[in-house]
């Protein structure tokens, strides 16, 4: 299913889009990826949502990929023996291991390992950072803290500790089984939640061992402090707004999330831009202009990808809020403006002969009157060397591999297309002429560039750059190969 964008769409499934009609919505409105929360929702019903997902590309005839969000830790304290209680400014209060009820001067915060990590001066963020704290004296069963700015705290209140790095298990028990369970069923990504180092990425992928690609969530300042770890280890990145807009002063966000989008680019390794994009259309059929203006800055900062969460998965406008975000993005490529800000961003990182080969495709298609740039790729690599240099003309990645067209579905501009197994770089131009043409891409008066790696179906090959006709009969006339 071609897209008149190149900027790709991840909804959230959840209540409000669980069955096939919705999800169909959706895909057909734009939706290039679906999100399972696994925060939310019984194993039996993250499998029917694959089912679903998975007719639908039968029926469809489009790879749509699956992106499984693990919960990752979550800091909570604990009860409060008479209901909620109103921390002022000034006032003292304590958390503690005793598992008594809590009070207006303590609660227990049942997590040993956020004592051991804290230190007098460090900060304490309690319900989505409403509530802000700061340690005066501590050990390791307690902290003495001073209000900073005040709030109602009741039961079960999320923790955020911004200042320290906390020696958690990367993965909990819960993660750890629905890792195997996401991966047994057959996702494309995996996203690891409350990532602080690189060690946590690399747990991670022993553990999924092949069976899908992993993606790093940024959204504490210290996976900020240690990105480029991070995104080294990871086989992509989630900018999760969310939280890191809680730990760290907002102000700071976007900076943060225009140069992480930049690294990624260069790294060429997709980028997802999430958290809070269109939440007004959670309960109205239109957004606000500020939030239609803060995807357009995403989209013209080069973004792979932008995420819908609660808009898709539990609000009243889940297909209008994808169509609104297809809209957003098909005027903002077509702005005039676009690819000259796009170009302005592109850097180069690396000197292989694949990077020559993408970087000499994308220059001969925008100063010639190419239409459309075809890539062969079985480990997905070259199309993402493709898509890092965001040609002005589409993309068609061609694979042998189901998965990898699957995730690639995340990337910039790729337009995936399933072909056989090649032998010979001849039936690769014209399996790539005939994909150009059924696609719309192109016509048999139009020329194309392949760009392919000889020998075939061996990953990291990317050596061959041809500009072909896209007329098959002119391709058996006058190629020899």
């Amino acid at each position: 299913m071609r897209r008149l964008r190149n900027v790709k769409i991840v909804a959230t499934l959840g209540p409000a889009s669980q069955d096939y009609e919705t999800i169909r919505a959706l895909h057909e409105a734009g939706a290039d990826v679906f999100r399972l929360n696994m925060s939310h929702g019984r194993h039996d019903e993250i499998r029917e949502k694959h089912r679903i997902i998975r007719q639908i590309e039968r029926d469809l005839d489009s790879p749509i990929a699956i992106l499984a969000d693990l919960q990752g830790p979550k800091l909570r304290v604990g009860t409060f023996g008479d209901g909620p209680v109103m921390l002022r400014e000034g006032d003292g209060f304590r958390f503690d291991l005793n598992d008594a009820p809590g009070d207006a001067h303590r609660v227990c915060l049942p997590h040993p390992e956020i004592f051991q990590a804290l230190e007098p001066g460090a900060g304490l963020l309690v319900n989505d950072g409403k509530i802000r704290l700061k340690v005066d004296t501590c050990g390791a069963d307690f902290a003495e803290c001073t209000v900073i700015a005040g709030g109602e705290i009741s039961d079960r209140k999320g923790v955020n500790v911004p200042d320290v790095v906390l020696p958690l298990a990367a993965l909990s028990k819960k993660d750890r089984a629905d890792l195997e369970f996401v991966c047994t069923l057959g996702v494309d990504w995996l996203a690891l939640s409350f990532v602080q180092r690189a060690e946590d990425v690399e747990e991670a992928r022993a553990l999924v061992d092949g069976r899908a690609a992993v993606l790093a969530k940024i959204e504490k300042p210290s996976a900020v402090d240690r990105f480029d770890e991070i995104l080294a280890a990871s086989d992509g990145i989630m900018v999760a707004r969310g939280d890191l807009g809680v730990e760290l002063p907002v102000q700071r966000v976007p900076p943060i999330q225009k140069r992480l989008i930049r690294k990624c680019r260069a790294a060429a390794k997709p980028v997802i831009v999430a958290t809070q994009m269109l939440e007004s259309m959670i309960e109205s059929p239109m957004p606000t202009r500020a939030e239609v203006s803060d995807v357009a800055a995403a989209i013209y900062e080069g973004t792979d990808a932008i995420m819908l969460s609660a808009e898709s998965a539990a609000g009243k406008y889940p297909v209008e809020a994808v169509q609104t975000m297809d809209k957003v993005a098909t005027e903002v490529e077509t702005d005039p403006n676009y690819p000259a800000i796009i170009a302005a961003s592109r850097q180069v990182e690396g000197h292989s002969i694949a990077d020559a080969i993408v970087a000499a495709a994308r220059e001969i298609a925008e100063t010639t009157e190419i239409k459309v740039i075809c890539c062969f790729t079985q480990s997905g690599t070259t199309a993402l060397l493709t898509a890092r240099e965001r040609p002005g003309v589409p993309i068609i990645a061609m694979t042998s591999q189901r998965g990898t067209a699957r995730r690639l579905c995340l990337s910039w501009g790729c337009n995936c297309v399933m072909t056989a197994e090649l032998e010979r770089f001849k039936g690769a131009v014209v399996n790539a002429a005939r994909a150009a043409r059924a696609g719309g891409f192109a016509s048999e008066a139009d020329q194309i560039v392949v760009i392919a790696g000889v020998p075939f179906n061996m990953p990291g090959t990317t050596n061959i750059l041809r500009v072909a006709p896209c007329d098959e009969r002119l391709i058996f006339n006058t190629d020899p190969g």
